[in-house]
């Protein structure tokens, strides 16, 4: 890939990144199946709402460009939370959540980089 087609590419990932992981966080803020799901942890439901608005809040600063290492970095935190979480009650199917810190990353790393140019 050519260096003028790599700030595109890091675009396209940024949004497509945000934008599922704030309809992804939406869904578990809000839909009762999720609701449910989270109950069987035995955990306070203030956890998984803590989560899912941090989630949120996340994303959308990863959206605004002036915004989007912090919004990266908050991202990296609240997914690792969430990460840790899943393997804490046995729950090992963590992969979507990897993918997404490490594509937060990516984004974070191409824009650093750019910055410097």
């Amino acid at each position: 890939m050519t260096h003028d087609r790599l700030p595109v590419a890091l675009c396209i990932l940024q949004w497509v990144l945000g934008l599922v992981i704030l309809a992804e966080s939406a869904r578990f803020a809000f839909s009762p199946g999720a609701a449910h799901a989270f109950a069987r942890t035995g955990l306070p439901d203030f956890i998984r709402l803590t989560l899912a608005w941090a989630e949120i809040a996340a994303a959308i600063l990863f959206l605004v460009p002036r915004a989007t290492v912090v919004g990266g970095w908050f991202l990296i935190v609240v997914l690792g939370a969430a990460i840790a979480l899943h393997l804490l009650h046995g729950w090992f199917d963590v992969g979507a959540l990897a993918v997404y810190v490490a594509a937060a990353w990516a984004v974070m790393a191409g824009k650093s980089a750019n910055a410097e140019r």
